[in-house]
């Protein structure tokens, strides 16, 4: 079994998280694939970037939902990690790209890779956020059965179980993930910085889809497992059910040597990690 290693968000411990930046590097440091978070801007456009809100990752505030994509691309969503990009990373103002801007980067790559495309949830715009992403790919090229374009392979994946089962009704389930963690404080946090609702109401939502979404990986639905390395020490058992009902494994984030190793050796195919190159090399993949 060949363990592949995807950049979570990019090289994201060396350049600001879902930026060209970051996307350039993971290229550089021979990644497998990059892991993008996807939203939909204010005019229509799928658009990478984690939070529901620029606060954290610009010089901005508000909501990305509320944003075109001219004012998104007008930020500074890097001077926060590394203010120092070299030219061939990108520019200041280049630094968010679209979603068919980073399918164009692979491209350029000019080989092999995969691309892990989370959908965040939720969204202002319901499923209009999946509808624009299968639009945006059909367009450059993506057919459903085999999901690539070009050299790229394109995996979709969601914690919303809704999503999944949206995904799963348009896209062939191996190419679907459910992703499953412990909800905590700090997810619970985020969502209520977004206004979503109160914190009572916020936390009962999400135990509520992580509890679909085991619910789902035990029956055996989407063929891609996405739990992080804290969900797979904590939860042996039901992990290896999965493993050996046939899931493909993709674990986050991976940024560990100790966590790797123990991953590969329960037979996880893939890991997702801030610092790909470090991974591949502990693991003599480089």
């Amino acid at each position: 079994m060949r363990t592949l290693v995807y950049a979570h968000r990019g090289s994201s411990k060396a350049y600001a998280e879902n930026t060209r930046a970051a996307y350039v590097q993971a290229l550089a440091d021979g990644a497998d694939g990059i892991e993008c978070d996807i939203h939909l801007s204010s005019d229509g456009f799928v658009v990478c970037h984690h939070d529901p809100t620029v606060d954290r990752t610009s010089d901005s505030n508000g909501r990305v939902g509320d944003k075109t994509l001219a004012e998104l691309k007008s930020l500074d969503f890097s001077s926060w990690k590394n203010p120092r990009i070299p030219a061939s990373h990108g520019k200041i103002h280049e630094q968010l790209v679209t979603l068919r801007e980073l399918v164009e980067l692979l491209q350029a790559a000019d080989r092999p890779v995969g691309l892990a495309v989370e959908i965040k949830h939720p969204s202002p715009y319901g499923r209009q956020l999946e509808e624009a992403m299968i639009a945006e790919l059909s367009d450059m090229g993506w057919q459903p059965e085999q999901s690539m374009v070009d050299d790229i392979y394109i995996s979709f994946m969601s914690f919303d179980p809704g999503s999944v089962r949206y995904l799963m009704e348009r896209i062939p389930p191996a190419h679907v993930c459910q992703l499953v963690t412990e909800v905590d404080e700090d997810w619970i946090d985020e969502l209520v910085k977004a206004g979503e609702s109160d914190r009572a109401g916020v936390a009962a939502v999400l135990a509520k889809a992580m509890t679909e979404g085991v619910e789902l990986l035990n029956a055996g639905v989407p063929q891609l497992a996405g739990p992080g390395v804290a969900y797979m020490r904590k939860h042996p058992t039901v992990t290896s059910q999965w493993l050996a009902r046939g899931a493909t494994f993709r674990v986050w984030t991976v940024d560990d040597p100790e966590d790797a190793r123990y991953l590969v050796d329960r037979g996880v195919a893939q890991l997702t990690s801030n610092v790909p190159a470090l991974i591949k090399a502990h693991l003599g993949l480089a």
